[in-house]
């Protein structure tokens, strides 16, 4: 391996049990599964594991991440941010809570001085999230191979190649865990009378349950009365 290439980092984050919020993991998922490169680069399954990934964002020269975010677009709008701009466009409209945990993890390694040179986020718009267990939306999944070519694009431009595979790897061969590929995910989910899609019916009947309608400050208030 040239020791002078640089060290890029290709991760993609959210969560898969809520529909398009999985757009991230899948992303890596199928690159992974096309595509394979120099030993420089990682491709990584993020997930939801937020401050775990310091240390990975900390050795990492080049910076590429999937994610859905909320951008306030058309749902499955597919938009790049580079640089400064990332951490905002992941904290402006939060979808999940793996996303303020994401902008920690990069205000950490800045702090202790370990910034990436290059960061680039491909976010798509997401369509459904109120879905659990559920799959990515056609729209959604319909962007996978543009992000893909343009962060393909884009690392190129940064003197990073990749190469196609000739035969693309199988589902259990990929980064993804054998619980949770694409085809097991999707033909092995119960259906809609076994596993109620939007919360447990025993609490929402008759609905006498309402969830905050500020749920950030909702949380702060808990916090405080719990320090108190």
């Amino acid at each position: 391996m040239n020791t002078d290439a640089p060290n890029v980092l290709i991760l993609g984050i959210g969560n898969l049990l809520w529909a398009d919020e999985g757009f991230g993991v899948r992303a890596v998922e199928e690159l992974h599964r096309a595509y394979e490169f120099g030993g420089n680069v990682r491709v990584v399954d993020g997930g939801t594991q937020g401050i775990y990934l310091v240390q990975l964002i900390r050795e990492a020269d080049i910076l590429v991440v999937f994610d859905a975010v909320d951008y306030g677009l058309p749902p499955g709008t597919l938009k790049m941010v580079e640089g400064d701009e990332v951490p905002s466009f992941l904290g402006v409209k939060k979808i999940s809570l793996h996303q303020t945990g994401f902008q920690e993890v990069l205000a950490m390694a800045e702090m202790l001085g370990d910034y990436p040179s290059h960061l680039l986020l491909v976010g798509v718009q997401p369509v459904e999230l109120e879905d659990y267990g559920g799959s990515l939306r056609p729209q959604v999944r319909a962007q996978i191979g543009p992000a893909i070519e343009t962060a393909l694009a884009y690392l190129s431009e940064h003197g990073v190649t990749a190469q196609r595979r000739s035969v693309p790897l199988g589902e259990n061969d990929t980064i993804a865990s054998p619980e949770m590929v694409l085809g097991r995910y999707e033909s092995e989910r119960p259906g809609e009378t076994d596993a109620f899609r939007h919360g447990d019916e025993r609490v929402l009947v008759g609905g006498a349950w309402r969830g905050p309608e500020d749920f950030d400050a909702e949380i702060e208030r808990l916090v405080k009365s719990g320090s108190s």
